[in-house]
């Protein structure tokens, strides 16, 4: 098995030396503009990204240019550790997450339609049971990767977020989708293109955030603010998720990779 194993691996490192894999980016740019969660009052928000100028070839720094970052750690693409939500309270940190868990398939299932005709499309376990039923079940270990066409927002922050007197109109899942991820799926986390794992208007549902309730609760993870799904198959992908290892961190900036095979 080890043989077979290291010919496999040897095989991939050549065809990404060829370019007969193609890696695509599924990362948002992190900057100042990036479009960020907004909480309603009385809760707290946390701060935009931003950078600090320390030095810049000049008196300071001669011969070098670096900066301080100021972000909270949930703001771009990041991901969700189980110790955000309450529910997952006892679990693990964005530091403690497996390796393994941060690298397997990646299975795009396409709602840009529905999301199209209604900002506050909820998907349903149907929706799943329905898609396996149409292509086999989803692969153990796998990223389930949402395209909802939402990236197209991704420079109008209020449009991302589609804000007006009664909140925020985004697409997400229902609690029994929710619910049937967490619980039935033995996978290590979903994938969304908007700014948080839950819909806009998940604040109203049973239990309130239902995706951030079961996820983490079961430690399974959540990244946000993806771009770049429609260059994706259906399944056949390989995702690389690397977030920054922050001890106690409840989330981070993560780096998001497809690999596909031309």
């Amino acid at each position: 098995m080890p043989a077979i194993e290291e010919a496999d691996l040897n095989t991939m490192l050549t065809a990404l030396a060829a370019g007969t894999i193609q890696v695509h980016d599924l990362t948002a740019p992190l900057s100042d503009t990036t479009p960020t969660l907004v909480l309603p009052d009385p809760f707290s928000n946390l701060i935009d990204f931003s950078l600090e100028e320390v030095s810049a070839y000049n008196e300071p720094g001669p011969f070098w240019k670096h900066h301080n970052i100021h972000t909270g750690e949930h703001i771009g693409t990041h991901i969700d550790a189980p110790i955000h939500w309450v529910s997952g309270r006892e679990g693990k940190d964005v530091s403690q997450i497996d390796p393994q868990r941060l690298v397997g398939p990646a299975v795009v299932l396409d709602f840009s339609e529905q999301a199209a005709a209604d900002p506050d499309f909820l998907i349903d376990a149907v929706h799943l049971h329905q898609w396996q039923e149409d292509h086999g079940a989803f692969p153990a270990n796998a990223w389930l990767l949402f395209r909802t066409g939402w990236e197209k927002h991704d420079h109008d922050k209020q449009a991302f977020l589609n804000f007006d007197a009664s909140g925020s109109h985004t697409p997400g899942f229902t609690s029994e989708c929710a619910k049937y991820i967490a619980e039935e799926l033995d996978i290590s986390g979903i994938g969304v293109e908007t700014v948080g794992i839950d819909a806009g208007r998940a604040g109203e549902l049973d239990p309130p955030f239902p995706m951030h309730y079961f996820l983490l609760g079961a430690d399974k993870y959540g990244i946000t603010s993806l771009k770049n799904l429609d260059k994706l198959p259906a399944f056949g992908a390989m995702i690389v998720v690397a977030p920054l290892p922050i001890v106690g961190g409840t989330g981070a900036p993560t780096r998001v990779l497809a690999m596909v095979q031309k």
